[in-house]
């Protein structure tokens, strides 16, 4: 519920605090007065576009305010907690929370919520569970099908809502799978190709059966082979260094020759740690010198015949490279390539598991649209009754409202048509409220949806922005009525020009427009007593001291009181 909203800089009202408190609550003012800057407020407040052309003329920027009663512990107070803010315990389980927008004439716009600046998109996320606005614009979308649908599910309440859910979550299922057949069938001589291709590259890359590091040591193996001669020459040479025939020429004869020499001065210690040292390097060039021998005998195995089979070798890998990049992509492929061909080569089984799959999905949304079908239809019947009651006692004794719904392309709304009929006098053919109402029945056919979906779908807030264009006389008297009854269940805001609704309500604000000759501005008052007298009397009659108005006004307040 809005406790208070405050206004300031927007469109020709300078500042206004609006106290809106419980009940209903009529806003009138003369035209260009600014009534609909109220509205846009709120709007603002609700995170709709905002339009720098809103700021009052000579001001840097306008802002609204609002302070609204919800639930400490409820869906809107947890998802101020999200965004950052915080509302205001005040007891009873009950918190005050703080929203703000402020635009600049340049455009920007700031919001916050719970005392924290968030986006305006938090705004309108709250908005849906806030308040529900209607205006003129509203009464044209009620023209629209899926409006005329809308309006239909949320009368229908649980029920509707658990087979809309049902049905949704079948459709989700069955557009899944069937576009999965359709790829499938589309690209299945293309993914065809893409197997007999595969098989080939597979086939090819285990031919040659490739390892890992593979190229790298052929490389190395091909180098040595191609300069074997001159490899030998250098470590026969370095072999007979160390170990010639001679022994005076002999490495490690002379090491051990020095080794000796030193051992027999043991009794130095110096000297004999070089005798050590001799005798390790001896160790070491002893091996040095096998290893060369053993190096020699490596390369004299190897010839032109094994140089041509490594470089053959090496011709088949360098295939592979070329066509995967690297011997370690093409090892990869044979992994990831395998796995890949035997998803390809199950199309044939995987196309008869999604047709069985299709069928199956298929029969579960039928009988999922035609649950939401029989649920629509049944709160239909009541929808039509309870609006029927609704208008009858909103100056059209005659009218019938009829819900049709008829079969329609599937969507994931379902398979129907909801066609909201009105009926206005006995024996007169129903026609679509989108093509047959006038004005001031669509004003009273929205009123009448709102009044009856409120009995089971209840909204905190709702704001009519004159709905009761059209209207007049004693059908706007059952308009005003059913507005206080409304306020009943719900808190209950209208922008309205007709004294006959307005009597009913239990708080008046008007919008006064003042000029000092060269700038317009406009504030927001509350009434009571004879202010109020006043107002209604210039509402009735243009004139605020009409003796004859101020008396129909009297009358029409007393009406109100006893609703």
């Amino acid at each position: 519920m809005i406790e208070q909203i405050d206004l300031r800089d927007l469109g020709v009202i300078s500042q206004a605090t609006l106290p809106i408190g419980p009940g209903f609550t009529a806003i009138t003012g003369e035209t260009g007065a600014g009534k609909t800057m109220v509205v846009t407020g709120l709007g603002l407040l609700l995170g709709q576009r905002a339009d720098s052309g809103a700021v009052r003329s000579g001001a840097e920027q306008a802002s609204v305010s609002g302070v609204w009663l919800v639930d400490d512990d409820g869906a809107v107070a947890e998802r101020v907690r999200d965004a950052g803010g915080e509302v205001e315990p005040i007891g009873g389980g009950r918190a005050e929370l703080y929203l703000g927008r402020s635009l600049s004439a340049e455009g920007r716009s700031r919001a916050t919520v719970g005392g924290r600046t968030a986006p305006a998109g938090v705004l309108a996320d709250l908005a849906d569970q806030l308040v529900v606005v209607h205006g003129q614009a509203d009464q044209l979308r009620l023209r629209s099908a899926a409006a005329q649908r809308d309006a239909l599910d949320r009368f229908g309440g649980t029920a509707v809502a658990e087979a809309r859910a049902v049905y949704v979550e079948a459709f989700e299922t069955w557009r899944r799978v069937a576009g999965e057949l359709e790829t499938l069938v589309a690209e299945r001589d293309e993914r065809a190709q893409e197997a007999e291709r595969l098989r080939e590259a597979l086939a090819a890359i285990e031919q040659v059966d490739p390892q890992p590091g593979e190229d790298a040591e052929l490389t190395r193996r091909a180098e040595r082979l191609a300069n074997a001669e001159e490899l030998r020459i250098a470590a026969a040479t370095a072999h007979e260094a160390l170990s010639g025939e001679d022994d005076r020429t002999d490495v490690t004869a002379l090491l051990a020759e020095a080794r000796r020499a030193l051992e027999r001065t043991a009794s130095d210690e110096q000297l004999a740690a070089f005798a050590t040292v001799l005798e390790e390097i001896g160790y070491r060039v002893a091996d040095v010198a096998a290893e060369l021998s053993g190096y020699l005998a490596d390369l004299d195995e190897g010839g032109p015949h094994e140089l041509a089979a490594v470089e053959d070798r090496r011709a088949q890998l360098n295939g592979l490279v070329r066509a995967h990049g690297s011997v370690d992509a093409a090892i990869d492929m044979l992994q990831t390539g395998s796995a890949r061909l035997v998803e390809l080569d199950d199309d044939g089984d995987r196309l008869e598991r999604l047709r069985v799959e299709v069928d199956t999905a298929a029969r579960a949304l039928d009988a999922a649209a035609a649950t939401l079908t029989a649920t629509r239809s049944e709160a239909a019947g009541r929808l039509a009754e309870a609006v029927t009651a609704e208008l009858h006692e909103l100056a059209l004794p005659d009218a019938r409202l009829v819900v049709a719904v008829e079969p329609a392309p599937q969507t994931t709304a379902g398979r129907d048509e909801v066609t909201l009929l009105l009926a206005p006098h006995p024996g007169a053919q129903p026609r679509s409220v989108a093509k047959g109402a006038s004005g001031g029945e669509l004003s009273r056919v929205m009123l009448a949806i709102e009044v009856v979906i409120a009995g089971v779908d209840p909204v905190p807030t709702f704001v009519f922005d004159e709905v009761d264009a059209g209207i007049g006389g004693a059908a706007a008297i059952e308009v005003g009525r059913r507005l206080a009854r409304l306020a009943d269940r719900s808190q209950v805001i209208a922008v309205t020009h007709l004294a006959q609704v307005a009597a009913f309500a239990n708080n008046h604000l008007t919008v006064v427009k003042s000029s000092d000759g060269s700038v317009t501005a406009s504030s927001v008052r509350s009434l009571e007593g004879a202010d109020r007298e006043a107002e209604m009397a210039r509402l009735l009659s243009g004139m605020t001291d009409s003796e004859a108005a101020l008396v129909h006004a009297r009358e029409l307040i007393e009406l109100g009181e006893k609703a």
